[in-house]
């Protein structure tokens, strides 16, 4: 399962590179929650819970079945 919550991230992680930012996958824990870090420009940026929902989340739950959410740590 991580190497495919990885494969699902590379799609996100050019964009978020573009503008400073990458993120790092941290953990998967049971019951199907990602854990990420957020890094670079995106470390603080008040948009990043955004990107996080909308850009990450949704990537990662497309890519792979039995994610429910993913975190920010």
């Amino acid at each position: 399962m991580r190497e495919q919550v990885e494969k699902a991230l590379d799609t996100v992680r050019p964009i978020l590179q573009a503008d400073g930012g990458y993120v790092e996958l941290v953990d998967i824990l049971p019951g199907g929650i990602v854990q990420v870090r957020l890094t670079g420009a995106c470390k603080g940026c008040p948009m990043s819970r955004m990107t996080l929902r909308n850009s990450i989340e949704r990537a990662v739950k497309k890519m792979v079945p039995g994610i429910k959410a993913v975190e920010a740590v």
